[in-house]
């Protein structure tokens, strides 16, 4: 593959520092714009009167926001280039966690959470696929380089757990009506401070030269497996983040211990890239999907079966070690199965099914988690929707050579 890059490219004799600065987007696009919402659902649900399903709603409401920017993606980048799509997602997304702490009308931030969701699949595609470039420029650490763009969600997630709890502190101290608008404010501050970190280096990386005849397409029938496990993995892990910070609250975890751990996930999150490193880069089929659906599902279910502290934290480690792993398993997956001139159609498709789970996962939590079994059996759900994502993954198999 030819990159078009400047001739003095970080991109090749510093490739870690790029992929560190390229995983920004990553923490952005989900660490802050989507997952910090789980920090905030509790004061906002206490403060504006909301059930769980209108709660869960909210997250909907991103999901269907990224399943629509998931759809817009690869024609915008056949116009505008990866990169540019990269930062006009990262600009809008900034402006619209901003937006998020001047109203309190529920369908204000039902449009704001749409919109922020549209701009977060520009980025966390875009992002995807200058990972992927990144890692055919160093074969040999492939799996960590995407691993790594991925795990920039860990970043957000740490990042958030540290923002909310003292934005919302020193509001509430100041008697600050609605206290939950503060995070929301500094969420937005920190986007565009992350923005502006990764814009150069992510530059460097390049855009691809047009494909050659003969080469093999993205085709969803060939991937009709992995893409089915896919999305039962939106609906699955999408429970868990939104809702898992509200059950331990029921469940009566001190304030501090939940920051705890909320941090310790986000950063094992960013450590998962070393840890399935080489397992992304052996398996050419659904294999790694398969395994890590089957390990986030049995850290799911943890709290839903016992509150002792040790295996809550252990969920915690576990889940975040994983579920962003899942999302690279996808990229490797087709990064070992297609030329690179239809990564950006294969990515596509993938984070489609995605956010399509992700649309039907917090609403169906919310809904089961306002009946008789409360959070815990929302969270079994969610479970069981991992573990069926599991059996569907472990049959798709790779596909012949692309070339």
């Amino acid at each position: 593959m030819q990159l078009h890059r400047p001739s003095a490219d970080p991109s090749q004799s510093h490739p870690l520092t790029t992929a560190l600065a390229l995983s920004l987007a990553a923490a952005v696009a989900l660490g802050l714009t989507r997952f910090s919402y789980g920090l905030l659902l509790p004061p906002m649900r206490e403060d504006l009167g909301w059930s769980y399903l209108l709660a869960g709603a909210m997250n909907t409401a991103n999901a269907l926001g990224y399943f629509i920017g998931a759809l817009l993606t690869p024609a915008l980048m056949r116009r505008l280039g990866v990169w540019r799509l990269l930062m006009v997602g990262a600009l809008l997304a900034s402006g619209f966690m901003l937006m998020s702490g001047l109203v309190t009308d529920a369908s204000a931030l039902f449009a704001q959470r749409v919109a922020a969701g549209v701009a977060s699949a520009f980025m966390f595609i875009t992002g995807g696929v200058l990972a992927a470039r990144l890692g055919s420029l160093h074969p040999g650490r492939a799996g960590f380089l995407i691993g790594l763009y991925y795990g920039g969600t860990g970043i957000g997630i740490a990042l958030s757990a540290g923002l909310v709890p003292g934005a919302l502190a020193g509001a509430q101290a100041l008697g600050m009506a609605h206290a939950w608008q503060w995070p929301w404010l500094a969420l937005g501050v920190a986007c565009l401070c992350a923005t502006a970190c990764m814009a150069g280096p992510a530059r460097t990386i390049g855009e691809a030269s047009p494909g050659q005849n003969g080469q093999r397409r993205f085709a969803a029938r060939d991937f009709g497996y992995g893409l089915g496990g896919y999305f039962m993995f939106g609906v699955g892990y999408i429970g868990y983040m939104t809702f898992v910070v509200a059950l331990l609250k029921e469940q009566g975890m001190p304030a501090a211990w939940i920051t705890a751990f909320y941090t310790l996930l986000g950063l094992a999150v960013v450590a998962s890239s070393r840890i399935w490193a080489r397992m992304l880069d052996h398996y050419k089929g659904g294999e790694s999907l398969a395994i890590l659906n089957g390990v986030l599902g049995v850290a799911a279910i943890l709290p839903a079966l016992s509150s002792a502290v040790p295996l809550v934290f252990l969920s915690g480690i576990a889940f975040g070690a994983v579920f962003l792993s899942v999302v690279a398993s996808t990229t490797a997956l087709v990064r070992h199965n297609l030329p690179p001139e239809s990564w950006s159609a294969g990515i596509s498709a993938f984070t489609v099914a995605f956010a399509f789970g992700q649309i039907v996962g917090p609403t169906l939590v919310g809904k089961i988690a306002d009946g008789p079994g409360g959070l815990a059996r929302g969270l079994i759900v969610s479970a069981g929707a991992l573990f069926i994502g599991a059996a569907l993954a472990a049959r798709q198999k790779s596909l012949a050579p692309a070339h």
